[in-house]
């Protein structure tokens, strides 16, 4: 296992990228669906609603709440047929409600993200993920665990898009997904900020459990059967592997990222347990 420490700067006070961060979206208006992702979005960043569509034929109690609460914000809501919001979102399963938003607002710099985070930052980085359900997995995983962003390239990844909005439960409103020009460039600038860049691989030698995973720390995954690319592994400071005990060979993206996460988020309790308190 090996790690690249020289020239490094603290993980909020390194040089700031040249500038490779992209819109995960045009800005035009989209569609969000389902209760937990418009709540979330009603919860975090009303603004960002231009209307809210609610079957008509719906008005049970989850509805009713969320409606007082759009009322609340002010956000123009739109009594719809169920067939309207079918044809809105069609062979989506929309469970009476969606808004469109305008996505402009979404913060995007992952400078801006790493200069905001007091204390080590962690975050997960996807190579090659271009399913939605798993990124929207991974989203919500990142939001449990108190991950600050998501990375991705801009190539071979899925953008953002309702059906990850749906399926991250809300967690698309409170982690930031960072899509980036050049991944393997944005892991030696992370590694200039001070973070740890760790990825996994089912061939490395060292378990997760064993890495030091309790400071400024990114973990990097492939995408599912294709793994790590060339450049982006040649860049991590280290590889580990999930240890496996059945008879399975490998894990989805997705729950693996769980795993990882986790994992970081227990060695920073106990290092945070360890320290002595300021007084």
């Amino acid at each position: 296992m090996s790690r690249r420490d020289g020239g490094r700067r603290d993980a909020r006070g390194g040089p700031r990228s040249s500038g490779q961060s992209i819109p995960v979206s045009s800005g035009a208006p989209r569609l969000v669906y389902g209760f937990h992702a418009v709540s979330a979005r009603l919860r975090q960043r009303p603004e960002s609603i231009l209307e809210l569509f609610a079957a008509s034929a719906r008005r049970d109690p989850r509805m009713q709440s969320l409606l007082d609460v759009a009322a609340r914000q002010g956000v123009r809501v739109s009594d719809v047929s169920p067939e309207r919001l079918d044809g809105m979102l069609p062979g989506i399963r929309h469970q009476g409600v969606a808004c469109s938003v305008d996505a402009s607002e979404r913060p995007l710099d992952l400078d801006d993200v790493l200069d905001s985070v007091e204390g080590d930052p962690l975050l997960l980085v996807l190579d090659g993920v271009q399913d939605p359900h798993n990124l929207g997995a991974c989203l919500r995983s990142a939001d449990a665990m108190g991950a600050h962003a998501v990375v991705a390239p801009k190539d071979r990844a899925v953008g953002m898009t309702p059906v990850v909005e749906k399926v991250a439960s809300g967690a698309a409103e409170t982690t930031p997904y960072v899509m980036v020009t050049n991944l393997a460039r944005t892991l030696v600038e992370l590694q200039e900020r001070g973070l740890y860049v760790v990825g996994l691989a089912g061939e490395a030698d060292t378990d997760l459990h064993a890495a030091p995973l309790s400071g400024p720390l990114a973990l990097v995954l492939g995408a599912e059967g294709d793994g790590l690319r060339r450049l982006t592994r040649e860049r991590c400071d280290a590889l580990v592997r999930v240890p496996m005990s059945g008879s399975v060979e490998s894990l989805n993206v997705s729950v693996t990222a769980g795993i990882c996460l986790y994992e970081a988020a227990r060695q920073r309790r106990a290092a945070s347990a360890k320290s002595p308190k300021k007084t």
